[in-house]
């Protein structure tokens, strides 16, 4: 029977059960019960991602659970329990993938020669085998076993059938020949067998005469030897040729004598190439450069053209003498709540050069066809229009409100002098939008600078850039571009649009430093 208990005047009531009974009792071994459970399962996981061969990775984690250890269990650490999650999330979402992208950029991370580590690209070289000249064929059959399958291999000088040891598909094993099972069984039918080669590929028998035999066909099994060895020095050494591979950490490949490179490649650390590539290779030159000028365009135009949109609206809106006030202001602010993506899948309809509503309009009225999207020039003019389209509402919102926090004496003063309307723009309206607007229009600068939703769904970065020899288009910006040689064409150059990735970041963190200094300078102001 629980007891209520409603303490003193004002105060909480308290309710003792017997849980609340059972943990004023054991609370402190409850607690170190709990404690030593994940403690125990963070230990587990961290063992799990060293077995799987990523220490780096095990160590970061290892370093995370002691921290949050610390945090949770001292008394020193009691001011961080509730900022830990949120720098936790910082550090895995902000901080990791913006170290990996830099680091990246220093490396010749691409694809399809440089995708694996050195340690990986050596194991692939050294799991490579060919048969000996004069090795033995067995023919094989596959049997069913209560434990899995068994390998029934057929000797080519005697005939004799031997048996290997049960094993399990798909799973790495090396098996010792035998006399067959007691009981006889059928071979599987060959179909069958076809079916699980892969498998097969991953067993290994140990033949009599103790040499290893791997599948080499449908129905054979062969001594195959590893067709390089490593060396003391690191080398690896032919044992059909004795040709030497010697690591080049330079070039990220394994170099035969003659300087010939050998596939696949390993990641490698190349310093500041891929940052001055950027700048010096013909090939990457002069699109970055021209795709940089239009990015800077893009986002300054965007910004200007949406200022004076949603400026010039603003003051149309705020004007009390216009009717039907609140029904403009909904209509207008309409572009703004519709999702960006669903309005550029619109506009690129209505762009169309056969069957867009626009080219129709001005056919008949004009008697042409704009080819939007073949012209280079009339392909940035529509991106201007969308995105102006697309930015206005944010600017219009902003000005009206800081409009109707302009003083009304003033307006008042300038219509009593007989100021027309422009001059009380220039002389009232504008200055005080100015200040407070301008950061804005700054973090406005920033976002289209990297608005790479804008460009992916409307152009692609098309029309491509004449005589390019890398994914380049004459609307691409920075991020598209970035995008294009590390996923896109006959890009995979990872360390190349990580390097520049590193060059977006830089520009974008100067703004917002820009950005931050700009908006204290209007606070302390006010």
């Amino acid at each position: 029977m629980s007891v209520i208990s409603l303490g003193k005047p004002g105060g909480h009531r308290q309710f003792h059960g017997p849980v609340q009974e059972f943990l004023d009792r054991h609370g402190t071994a409850v607690k170190w019960t709990v404690v030593v459970l994940a403690l125990l399962a963070c230990l587990y996981l961290v063992t799990i991602m060293y077995a799987a061969g990523q220490p780096l990775v095990a160590f970061a984690c290892l370093c995370v659970f002691a921290l949050a250890f610390y945090v949770y269990l001292t008394r020193r650490g009691y001011a961080y329990r509730y900022m830990f999650p949120g720098l936790l999330g910082m550090g895995l979402f902000v901080m990791f993938p913006m170290v990996y992208t830099v680091t990246i950029g220093f490396t010749n991370y691409s694809s399809p020669d440089h995708l694996q580590t050195f340690e990986r690209a050596t194991q692939v070289l050294l799991e490579q085998t060919y048969a000996p000249e004069g090795a033995s064929s067995y023919a094989f059959d596959l049997y069913p076993d209560p434990d899995g399958y068994r390998l029934g291999l057929t000797d080519p000088e005697s005939g004799e059938v031997l048996f290997s040891e049960p094993f399990v598909p798909g799973q790495p094993a090396e098996l010792a020949l035998g006399p067959p099972p007691e009981a006889p069984v059928e071979p599987l039918p060959r179909r069958e067998v076809i079916q699980l080669r892969n498998e097969l590929d991953l067993v290994t028998v140990v033949l009599p005469d103790g040499r290893e035999a791997r599948r080499t066909g449908l129905r054979d099994f062969g001594s195959l030897q590893p067709i390089y060895v490593r060396a003391d020095d690191g080398t690896l050494v032919n044992q059909q040729t004795d040709e030497v591979l010697t690591p080049n950490f330079e070039t990220g490949f394994y170099e035969r004598a003659d300087g010939t490179n050998v596939t696949p490649g390993f990641r490698a650390f190349v310093g500041f190439e891929n940052f001055i590539r950027t700048f010096t290779d013909p090939t990457f030159q002069g699109p970055f450069l021209q795709i940089f000028v239009w990015t800077v365009a893009f986002a300054g135009f965007t910004v200007l053209f949406a200022t004076i949109v949603g400026v010039t609206l603003a003051c149309l809106l705020n004007w009390e003498a216009l009717r039907f006030r609140k029904v403009y202001q909904a209509l207008l602010f309409l572009p703004y709540a519709v999702p960006a993506f669903i309005s550029i899948l619109v506009f690129r309809g209505l762009f169309n050069q056969n069957f867009g509503e626009i080219n129709l309009v001005l056919e008949a009225l004009f008697g042409f066809r704009p080819a939007w999207f073949s012209d280079p020039w009339l392909a940035k003019i529509m991106i201007l229009i969308v995105n102006t389209w697309l930015g206005y509402p944010y600017i219009m919102v902003l000005c009206m409100g800081l409009i109707q926090s302009i003083p009304g004496d003033l307006y008042e003063a300038a219509a009593v002098a007989g100021v027309g309307p422009w001059e009380t723009f220039r002389r009232i309206t504008a200055p005080l939008l100015v200040r407070p607007l301008m950061p804005l229009l700054i973090a406005s600068f920033s976002f289209n600078f990297n608005n790479f939703v804008l460009i992916a769904l409307l152009t692609g970065g098309r029309p491509d850039i004449i005589g390019a020899q890398v994914p380049a288009g004459t609307t691409d910006i920075l991020v598209s571009y970035t995008y294009r040689i590390a996923f896109e064409d006959s890009g995979r150059n990872f360390g190349l649009a990580a390097a520049i990735s590193t060059l977006i970041f830089i520009l974008v963190a100067i703004m917002a430093v820009i950005q931050i200094r700009m908006t204290n300078a209007a606070d302390s102001a006010r």
